[in-house]
């Protein structure tokens, strides 16, 4: 789930990217994949009889990541305010 959640997320900044949007590197840090409110974690899915085969990954989205190479990335750093 936590995989299908990134996949979607990448697909969103892709999908704001080709509107214009600028997407802050900042704010991508914030953002996790793993959201569980929706997802019924004990449930059985039984997906392979569906016959859907999934989309190539495709991992390269166009953002600038330089700026949070250079910055402190440690769980104390990343939620402190600029």
């Amino acid at each position: 789930m936590i995989f299908h959640n990134a996949l979607d997320i990448a697909e969103i900044v892709r999908q704001l990217l080709e509107e214009g949007w600028e997407i802050d590197p900042e704010d991508l840090a914030r953002i996790s994949p793993y959201l569980t409110e929706h997802i019924n974690r004990f449930g059985e899915y039984s997906t392979h009889e569906l016959g859907i085969q999934p989309d190539a990954y495709d991992p390269k989205l166009d953002v600038d990541f330089t700026p949070l190479r250079e910055q402190d990335l440690t769980p104390a750093g990343v939620g402190q305010a600029a």
